[in-house]
């Protein structure tokens, strides 16, 4: 069945407490090269049919206003997803 894929990040202004414990979690174990690290959330929603620009504007539309909460969050992505067995 199609799926449809909701990115959620926090906003870019606000403080990430969980990715700044796993960035400094990455620095103690040696790996200096990743500068930070932000934390969000993904949904995965299956379709029943076809997946159209109708399917995917009401997936935005829940998006904005079930999936992530407005005042801290940013939604970030909605697409489909690849088919099983492709690459991302």
């Amino acid at each position: 069945m199609p799926t449809i894929v909701v990115e959620v990040m926090p906003k870019a202004e606000l403080l990430d407490p969980a990715g700044k414990a796993v960035a400094g979690a990455l620095a103690r174990l040696g790996h200096t090269e990743f500068a930070n690290v932000r934390i969000g959330k993904r949904f995965e929603l299956t379709v029943e049919g076809p997946i159209t620009e109708a399917t995917l504007a009401a997936a935005r539309t829940i998006a904005e206003e079930m999936l992530s909460n407005q005042v801290i969050e940013d939604v970030i992505s909605v697409h489909e997803a690849p088919a099983s067995g492709a690459s991302a």
